[in-house]
Parts: structure tokens; sequence; C-alpha cells
């Protein structure tokens, strides 16, 4: 009986050849990973200025009812229930967030509201969950967000 298969004269790859394709693959690996990795820090930082946005788009619709944005005391939970019906009497009547949940930053970390009087800032404190900080682990101002 004939075989009518064609069988290549060459079964495998060598173990040679099998270590210069790892050792390429572990070269590329080294470049590439670093800059993936800064790459995700940096994306949760942009994210949380867009996150920033909403919430201010949300603060900004307060203060058009209110004639006011909410205190310092009062805070973003200011959004989700009316803290004062005397003083908040045009307040909206479903709130300015749905659900019961303020949004948090990146890190699951609830952002920080001060009021400056005329106008406000929203704070997250980045990375390392602690206020100041540098590089990745820097606080995260929305005065200082560029759109």
């Amino acid at each position: 009986m004939h075989n009518h298969f064609k069988t290549s004269s060459r079964g495998a790859f060598s173990l040679m050849e099998l270590m210069i394709v790892i050792i390429i693959l572990g070269l590329l690996a080294s470049l590439v990973l670093p800059n993936l990795m800064g790459k995700g820090e940096e994306a949760k930082r942009k994210l949380v200025c867009v996150q920033m946005k909403g919430i201010a788009e949300t603060l900004k619709m307060f203060k058009l009812d209110n004639g006011v944005y909410p205190t310092t005391e009062e805070g973003l939970q200011a959004l989700i229930t009316n803290p004062s019906e005397e003083e908040y009497p045009a307040y909206a009547p479903n709130a300015y967030f749905e659900g019961k949940n303020l949004p948090k930053d990146s890190w699951k970390n609830e952002f920080i509201y001060i009021n400056n009087g005329t106008d406000f800032d929203l704070i997250s404190l980045g990375a390392d969950r602690k206020e100041g900080g540098e590089g990745d682990a820097a606080d995260i101002r929305f005065s200082e967000c560029k759109f």
C-alpha cells in the first residue's frame, strides 16, 4: 500500500528556533508593557476629569434652580437630597442625581467638593487616596483639568 498523504521533510520546530522566538517575544513585551502600564493610570486620571465635568454640570443645574451652589458642608449630598427646603424651595422634584449613591472616582473614592463662595472645585485624591502626592498619585482638581 502506498501512503497517499504527503509528509513534509520537516516535522517540528527545533529547540533553538523556539528559544529565539521566546527571546524575541520577551524583548517585545519588555518594551511594550511599561508603556501600557502608564497608559492605564493616565486613562484613569482622564476619566476622573470627565466624571468631574458631569458633576460640575449637575452643580450648575443646582445653582440655576437655587441661585447658589451647595455649601461645602452640604457637599455633593445636596445633589441627592434637599439639605433645606426653606433655603432651597426651587430644588428639583427628583433631585439632581438618580439613585442614592454619589459617583466615585477611578479608585472608588468619593470626590471632595469645596464651595469657594462664588465658584467651586472638585478634588480626587488620586491613586494613593491621600492628600498631595506626585505623578500618578497626585491629587486631581477639576479647576486643573484640561478639556
